[in-house]
Parts: structure tokens; sequence; C-alpha cells
């Protein structure tokens, strides 16, 4: 952040204008510091089994890539035009309108034109045109292939590929606006899992994926170490309530599995939110008999196999599964995360499912039933607690959240990927009384994303990132000004690592929170103290004058 120009300077530079002198192919490529992350770690590379590991580096001109590399290239993509469909008709229907264009975030924040949606695809489909179509085989001969958009695969195009298609976090929200349906994010998918043929992936992406391999979760995070850390919390818990709850760990026959990403395990705010679950699971266990279990061994629900290749996004979604098996649960329970749910939603029945050793959800508390997930037998933990609200099963007292005017930031995956828009709202507005909505154009299906999605939340990108997350940033500012909120709640653990650095850049004056650390604030336990704070230790309304005593 120290690198960055402050705010406002650095918006003032954004220029949207095209470049006037050179098309957009004959524009060479730049990869600048600050806007990319860095070479995948060639032992995760070959943790992952993925080909060519080896130290590379995106700023050097060698990428040290095998003498056959343009050949893997036109095979692989021959092979992913065979077998999906979707895909190649992604490659054949785009008239180039432009609807997309202005709707990404990252070409709003940085003014680049191959961060326009189209142009991203473009360039895939310009060596797609030049290498399986007619037109542009019997073109690109002559000399003439430009002209319809072809031009062949060279190591400028490579790296164009890496540059930009690790510029996308696949939030999907320019697929909303195209007339044809095309889902950009999927182009950008075939092109990262392309690339990965040649060892081309980024370190904060191979890595998790390594470390989930290894000890069940991206942090690295040991089974017991996990358990460790969820009793750091216990004691916090303690301390602020005078309850100490009693979470079970790989418990078989528990009735549900949950699941949440290991993220909420390890970092502010994201700690607060994983808080919240305890505490609820201890309301709920006491006042009804809730059988819950976490897991040390699936102890991730996030998966950035997703952003890696079909194959590794199916090995980490079937750990979740195969745990649930050997725990005998009825159903799992998932936590607050983006990308999970889109999985699950999805891809998840065709890959790993129907997942027919579960049963059908349905809330042992309340009795509904969670049609939406008769399938993939996972129910997010947004609908279950909304679920509990609209049935008066939870004790609230909606006053501790009143030092708190709240906007919602829609997560582009839930909302999306699996249409998550009024069940966190509904929650919101039973457990504060202070609740704004950021102008229609930014939320629900419309929502932009964090800027940080996809494997992008790394350190060393962050001028991306806050270019990214500057449309975010700049609804956030508006009811900022306009109704003075101070806080930014969302429903996903990539979110909740990356807006407080966004928020720090854009607007500082707000902070961000998980979903269940609010509903954690206003649940009262059964036995508790007369609670002075909230879960981050601020005082809560009513009592500052006491705390300060």
């Amino acid at each position: 952040m120290s690198d960055l120009p402050k705010s406002d300077e650095y918006f003032s530079q954004i220029d949207h204008k095209p470049p006037k002198l050179t098309g957009w192919m004959d524009t060479p490529i730049n990869i600048r510091k600050g806007m990319y992350c860095y070479a995948s770690n060639p032992k995760s590379v070959e943790t992952l089994g993925l080909p060519y590991a080896r130290p590379w580096n995106p700023l050097e001109d060698d990428w040290q890539l095998p003498e056959n590399w343009q050949q893997i290239i036109h095979e692989g993509l021959k092979e992913r035009l065979e077998r999906f469909r979707s895909f190649k008709i992604f490659m054949d229907i785009c008239v180039r309108c432009g609807a997309c264009a202005d709707k990404c975030h990252f070409f709003l924040g940085t003014g680049d034109p191959k961060n326009m949606p189209v142009l991203r695809a473009e360039l895939l489909r310009s060596v797609y045109r030049n290498d399986f179509t007619a037109a542009g085989k019997i073109l690109a001969k002559a000399g003439f292939g430009k002209q319809i958009g072809a031009r062949p695969m060279t190591l400028d195009v490579l790296k164009e590929w890496w540059y930009y298609f690790f510029q996308c976090t696949e939030c999907r929200r320019c697929s909303v606006f195209c007339p044809y349906g095309i889902d950009t994010a999927e182009i950008t998918i075939i092109g990262r899992e392309l690339l990965n043929l040649l060892g081309l992936n980024i370190d904060w992406i191979a890595t998790p994926v390594a470390n989930c391999y290894r000890t069940g979760n991206h942090l690295g995070i040991q089974p017991h170490a996990f358990k460790d850390m969820l009793e750091f919390f216990v004691d916090d818990i303690e301390e602020i309530t005078g309850v100490r709850v009693d979470p079970q760990f790989n418990k078989k026959g528990a009735d549900i599995l949950f699941i949440t990403p290991s993220g909420d395990v390890f970092a502010d705010p994201g700690t607060y939110t994983c808080m919240g679950y305890m505490i609820l699971f201890h309301f709920l266990k006491e006042k009804y008999g809730f059988d819950v279990t976490w897991s040390t061994y699936a102890s991730e629900g996030g998966n950035f196999g997703f952003f890696t290749s079909h194959e590794t996004m199916k090995r980490l979604n079937a750990k979740m599964y195969l745990e649930a098996k050997r725990l005998g649960v009825k159903w799992i329970l998932g936590g607050e995360c983006g990308h999970m749910w889109r999985v699950i939603n999805q891809y998840m029945d065709t890959m790993n499912g129907p997942a027919d050793f579960l049963e059908e959800p349905v809330s042992p508390i309340t009795g509904t039933k969670f049609e939406n997930a008769k399938s993939t037998k996972m129910v997010h933990i947004a609908e279950f607690t909304a679920d509990l609200i609209k049935h008066g099963k939870l004790d609230l007292d909606v006053r501790r959240n009143d030092h708190l005017k709240v906007t919602f930031h829609d997560s582009c995956n839930p909302a999306r990927g699996m249409g998550l828009l009024d069940e966190p709202r509904y929650v919101i507005k039973n457990v504060c009384n202070h609740f704004y909505e950021m102008p229609a154009n930014t939320i629900r299906e419309q929502t932009f994303c964090c800027g940080s999605g996809a494997g992008l939340n790394a350190g060393e990108d962050m001028e991306l990132r806050m270019a990214g997350g500057l449309p975010r940033a700049n609804a956030v500012k508006h009811v900022h000004k306009k109704h003075g909120v101070n806080m930014l709640a969302c429903v996903c653990a990539i979110d909740r690592a990356v807006l407080p650095a966004l928020m720090e850049y854009w607007v500082p004056e707000v902070d961000v929170t998980g979903l269940h650390e609010l509903v954690a604030n206003a649940l009262i336990l059964p036995g508790e103290n007369d609670r002075e704070t909230d879960l981050r230790g601020e005082p809560l309304p009513g009592t500052e004058d006491d705390t300060n005593e």
C-alpha cells in the first residue's frame, strides 16, 4: 500500500480513452509491478501433479517454456473445444457489441482496454480463429488473418494470456449484460487451465491448493492446530459472554457437518465471523439439542482448485463429501464463502454428485426442508439462520448493533452463482436497526466484485486490487456520505480478507464484518453475563461510560 499514490491522486490518473496509434493486437504487453502476482512455487506445482514445475519470473524474457509449448497449447485448446460445448459456442457467437465493455471493475479501475471482457476474451478467441476456423486458416495463410481478428500463438500472445487472465476475478458481472449470455469467466477458466499445461500459474493459487492437498485447508493448518485455534476462540467467547462454548470435532454420527473457509479461522475480521458460528451453534445446542460437528480434516470450504483446473476443483470439492460420508452425518451446513458456493451449485452435481448417501437437508429445529439443496445436500448458513429468525427461534437484542450503520456487499458467487440475494438482507435487518442499500446498479445480480477474488488476493498486486475494487468502494462511499454507513457486511471469506484494505484506501471510515458476527453480537446466550463489549472488544451501545470507568 505504501507504494501506491493517494486514492484521489490514483483516481485522477485513470484514463479510459483507447490508444490512438495502435490497435489492440499491436499494443505490446507491459507486465508491470503491482499489477501481477508472483509465479507459482515449483514445489507447489509438483504437489498438484501439474507439468513443468520450475522457477520462472514473469519480468524476465525467458519463461523456461518446454520446446513444444505451442503444440501443447494447440492440443489443449482442441481438447477443450471438443469437451466443453459451451466454450465452443462462446468462441463463435460473440459479435463484439461491447455491451460488456464498461461492466468490468478492472476496466473501470484501470482504463486498460484489454480488461474489457470482450477484449480479454479476444486474446484467446483470436488464436481460436487462427487455428480452428476455416476462414482464419485461409486468411492467415494469405497474410490477412488480422482482418478477421485471427493471429497465431506467439510468446507475446502467451504472455498477454497470463497477464490478463490473472487480471480477471471470474465474477461474471459482464455475463449479466451480454445479450448472448456469454460467460466470460468460463473463458478465463479455460485460459488459466491451458496456462497450467505449461506450468504457468501464480503462487497465491498453486500454494493454497497444494496446502489443501496436504492438510485439508488452503492455509496449511494441521488438524491439531485447527482445533487449537478454535479453542482459542472458546476462551475469547467466555471472556466476552461468560459462557464457555463446547464445539465438537470429527464426531461420527453427528446430524450435521459444518464446513467453512479456513480464512475465518486465521485472520480478522473473519475470526469474529467464526466466533459467531460457535456462539450460534452453542445457543442452538442449549435450546434445541442441535448436533453439529466441525472436521479437522475437511477444514476448508473454499476451493482454489476452481482457479486452477476442472480436475483440481473436482478433487477439492470431493474431500468435503468424503468427510461427510466418513462421519456419517445427514447433511452439510456451509459457512460464509464465495466460490465454494458457485462450485457446489454449478459444478458439484456433474463432477461428484449426486450425493445420494446424504439426506435431503431438513432443519432439525424448524422442520424446514431446504429443497434447493435437494441434490447437493449442502445448505448455506445464511439460509439456515434466516429460517431460524423467521420461525422465532433466536433470542435477539438488536440494540447491541445500534452503533453500526450497515450496508451489504453481495459477494459475486453467492449472488450470481446461486441467487443468494434476500436471505443475508433478511438476517441483517433482524439483527441490526440501521441498514442502507447501495445504489441499485451495484448490488444483487449487478454487484461489483471486491477486486481480489479468483486467487488475486495477494500482497504483491495491490495496485491491481485497489483498481479492481474501485467501483465497489465508490458505492460504499456513496452510502457513507448519504447515510453515515460505517460497516460493510458480506458473506465471503475472501471479501472479509480483502475489503478492509480496500476500505482503508478508498473509504477509511468504513469497517468490514461477516453476517454471523452481527448475529452473535445480538444473540442472547442462556446464562450469559451482562455483555459490555461486542466480539471485537468494542463497548456496546449504552455501556461506554461503564466500560471507561
